[in-house]
């Protein structure tokens, strides 16, 4: 638990004395406890006397905040590899790199533009708030999935560390946290509808997981870059889902 908090949360948790392969992996199957914890501080915006946009905004930039802006940075470093359009050792150098390319920068300015959007007009409406805690743990449940089996793309790194760590049952039993966790945030206001927030779940979850595999295949493997781009892949899947027609 304290690795999980310390690694996706900006929380000050002391750090395990020792971390390896198996800590990593159980980290990640926690990874939707983290997501309840971000979602309902960025929920907590909702209650402040701002426009829909302003809120929709302060809602994501609590989320970047929150997370150290963690999976916004692998987004963007991702959306560098891909457009460099080089061979899969040579995208992964480009990633490595401290600086934001052009591919990186319109990769956030689209990402936090429909998240901001979307979570503006979810948050206007009754049970918007339970509705946004859903999208952001279900966004965190990508990562013990994509931990399941994929390969790591280096020998070194986050995604060397957790690549392959999530065992069957263990990714079953992060899939059922979620689920629970969901249905009781649900159940404390389902004015949103249960139908809609469970389909947001589901279309994030498996727009994280196609992206980030089109990711794999195309570097050769997982990185902890690619595992923040499935997280923040799943968010804008499942907001824009929740977003009222």
């Amino acid at each position: 638990m304290r690795l999980c908090l310390g690694t996706l949360t900006v929380l000050p948790v002391r750090p395990p004395e020792a971390v390896d392969r198996r800590t990593a992996g159980g980290a990640m199957v926690l990874a939707p406890l983290a997501g309840l914890l971000l979602g309902l501080a960025a929920a907590l915006v909702a209650l402040l006397p701002l426009p829909p946009l302003v809120i929709g905004l302060l809602a994501v930039g609590v989320l970047a905040v929150g997370s150290r802006a963690l999976h916004l940075d692998g987004l963007a470093d991702t959306a560098d590899g891909l457009g460099s359009r080089r061979p899969a050792a040579g995208a992964l150098e480009v990633m490595r790199r401290s600086d934001i390319g052009p591919f990186g920068v319109v990769a956030l300015v689209f990402a936090i533009g429909l998240q901001a959007a979307s979570a503006a007009s979810t948050l206007d409406r009754p049970g918007g708030a339970a509705a946004l805690v859903v999208a952001v743990m279900a966004a965190r449940t990508v990562l013990p999935l994509l931990c399941h089996r994929l390969p790591a793309a280096r020998p070194e790194g986050l995604g060397q560390m957790v690549a392959g760590t999530v065992g069957t049952t263990s990714a079953l039993l992060s899939l059922g946290l979620a689920a629970v966790l969901c249905a009781g945030v649900l159940l404390a206001d389902p004015a949103y509808g249960v139908v809609r927030c469970a389909l947001a779940a589901v279309v994030g979850v498996l727009a994280g997981l196609g992206f980030a595999a089109h990711c794999v295949r195309r570097f050769g493997g997982l990185t902890g870059d690619v595992l923040g781009a499935g997280v923040e892949t799943a968010l804008t899947a499942a907001l824009l889902v929740l977003a009222p027609d």
